[in-house]
């Protein structure tokens, strides 16, 4: 495995945090976060930014899903620190015609932020953990899952902890859920102290079973709000913030063959609050906040070139 490489571009995103960062058709596109800005659109052939339609509000905080040929966000929210509100209804990017939709409508009582999301291989997204009061309350651990094609809401088993400003991940047959941190602990008590209150186990649901499980070796280095990228079957978590000022460098490996974490190479740039990119066997981040917070607010994209054993479905 190599290491992380800054790329010299031609033109420069808007910075932004709490956004997402997703490749369709040989292009990234990173978009939301805070205050209401322009899509940024990466040509990784040609190192090249260019500009898109802004969305119709203010959306942050969620983990983005490639859906055909657009891209859907769920678990999103919208407003100002620290009561940020779920949004009612799923909203969707449509690349082809650089145009913004509403999707379906959200149950009311399983509206949250900071939610991760995954499609699987069945057709149907998967929503789990998430807050319902922006940074102020409300850590859950519910677990859903939306038809694209028809709308139809399904509520499945809760995972076994609370998290938000947390990714999933589907590998095959089980979905992981790691990092975040239970942000509504403090009930609106200390703001401070909810970057302290990170999560250290893996929660795994396995799909033939239909049940969840603690993995026997948790996260090594508890970081919420960071970036992950499933390459060969390993689970790539990059960057995240936690107790200490400044955002976090570490890429945390987990191979679902050996079921264990290790260490790879740390990002030239420390940095949270964003998503990455597959592409090309290689994980990209761009933007995100420098340290814990929104600021600094980063314009900078990395990539690192995965060279590794191809994954081979576990026996059985």
């Amino acid at each position: 495995m190599s290491d992380w490489i800054t790329l010299d571009c031609t033109g420069t995103p808007h910075c932004r945090h709490e956004n997402g960062f997703a490749a369709l058709d040989g292009k990234f596109y990173l978009f939301g976060g805070r205050r209401i800005q322009p899509v940024d659109i990466f040509d990784p052939d040609t190192n090249t930014w260019t500009s898109a339609a802004p969305p119709p509000m203010e959306i942050h905080h969620f983990q983005p899903v490639i859906v055909g040929r657009e891209i859907w966000l769920l678990g999103t929210m919208t407003g100002e620190f620290p009561r940020e509100t779920p949004l009612e209804t799923v909203y969707i990017y449509q690349p082809d015609s650089d145009t913004w939709r509403e999707g379906p409508r959200i149950p009311q009582a399983r509206r949250r932020g900071a939610a991760g999301c995954a499609l699987h291989t069945d057709g149907w997204i998967y929503v789990v953990g998430g807050i319902i009061d922006g940074h102020h309350s409300g850590t859950q651990a519910w677990f859903d899952r939306i038809n694209p094609e028809t709308g139809e809401w399904q509520v499945l088993p809760d995972a076994p902890n609370k998290r938000d400003h947390a990714p999933c991940a589907i590998v095959a047959d089980k979905l992981y859920f790691f990092g975040g941190r239970e942000t509504g602990r403090h009930n609106g008590q200390d703001y401070n102290a909810l970057f302290f209150a990170t999560i250290g186990d893996v929660d795994v649901y396995d799909f033939k079973t239909g049940t969840w499980s603690v993995h026997d070796e948790p996260l090594p280095v508890e970081t919420a709000a960071g970036g992950t990228g499933v390459i060969d079957g390993k689970i790539h978590y990059v960057g995240g913030e936690a107790g200490r000022m400044e955002a976090f460098v570490e890429m945390q490996i987990f191979d679902t063959i050996t079921e264990t974490w290790r260490m790879g190479p740390s990002l030239n740039r420390a940095r949270h609050g964003t998503n990455c990119c597959v592409y090309d066997r290689k994980l990209w981040i761009a933007a995100g906040s420098g340290a814990r917070g929104g600021e600094p607010e980063l314009t900078s994209i990395e990539c690192i070139e995965i060279s590794e054993t191809p994954y081979k479905k576990r026996p059985g």
